[in-house]
């Protein structure tokens, strides 16, 4: 039975591709990919080359603005701010990216559980996922690394499990409506088990949602990752963090205000970049935006 339904998809992107070709033109993916694809150029080349070594100051060029030896000034110490802020991009993309992937590792396969199992599971992963809601994910991060200590990992596990619980939301959500199609009564009347259900319909028609989640989650995770460093509880020294940069930088922004705006620009152009990008893939990927679109002339 599951056999006219992979047509019928197939069907419908055949008749929704100049929509797709449409969304792919959308300003909102093209400046989130931009934004986004530099600050992973940034983290790429970071590990091949910098300006200068990690651990390089320069005494006597301390806090100096913008120059051609130091193309974004240098700090309190000495040390070469672009430098910084290319290894910072690389802790970011990092941390961001495995989040994420913890949280989607945790969170679908709750989501799905919560949607395919019975009532009582699925109050009680409900529950838990309310729970975890409740606390917001930058303060539920600051509890487990106070308690297990600051280090990149645990920045990664704290960040991931409270990104997972809007994981799971969602992914319970768009799975108990595919649950309720007619193809799936279908298949569950022929005898087709719930891990094949979930494998040839609930993922092949909820992926698109989770994709865009996944986007949204990368720019919490910056945020959260750049919030813990600012505090002191994110990825320890001499790993640099754009966080860790504003906390160090605050005490001499009336006489180096670059050592400000430049670690601060860089987090805001990577979260506007992630949600502009996640707000263009819905554009494309979303069936019924595409479908209110085309019956509005847009």
């Amino acid at each position: 039975m599951s056999t006219p339904l992979i047509d019928t998809v197939d069907a419908v992107e055949t008749v929704d591709a100049p929509a797709r070709r449409r969304g792919a033109r959308s300003p909102s993916l093209i400046v989130g990919s931009v934004l986004l694809l530099v600050i992973v150029a940034l983290a790429v080349v970071s590990l091949v080359w910098t300006p200068y070594p990690l651990d390089h100051t320069d005494p006597a060029a301390r806090l100096a603005g913008p120059s051609a030896p130091h193309w974004a000034g240098t700090d309190r110490l000495g040390r070469d701010q672009f430098t910084q802020l290319m290894l910072g991009a690389r802790t970011a993309v990092w941390i961001g990216l495995s989040s994420v992937a913890v949280a989607f590792v945790i969170g679908v396969p709750l989501g799905l559980l919560a949607a395919a199992a019975g009532r009582f599971v699925e109050n009680a992963v409900i529950g838990v996922i309310d729970i975890v809601i409740a606390f917001p994910t930058l303060l539920l991060a600051m509890l487990l690394v106070t308690v297990y200590g600051a280090s990149t990992a645990v920045a990664i596990s704290a960040i991931g499990i409270g990104v997972s619980a809007e994981v799971a939301r969602l992914t319970r959500i768009s799975a108990s409506r595919v649950f309720t199609q007619d193809y799936v009564l279908a298949a569950r009347t022929c005898g087709t088990g719930p891990l094949m259900i979930l494998v040839r319909h609930v993922l092949p028609n909820i992926w698109h949602t989770l994709l865009v989640q996944a986007t949204l989650a990368f720019g919490v995770a910056v945020i959260a990752e750049a919030s813990l460093s600012y505090l002191g509880l994110g990825t320890p020294p001499p790993a640099p963090s754009w966080g860790r940069m504003l906390q160090e930088a605050q005490s001499t922004v009336a006489v180096a205000p670059w050592n400000v705006l430049l670690p601060g620009l860089a987090v805001a152009v990577a979260v506007i970049g992630v949600n502009l990008l996640g707000d263009g893939l819905r554009e494309v990927l979303d069936p019924q935006l595409r479908t209110r679109r085309r019956a509005t002339g847009r």
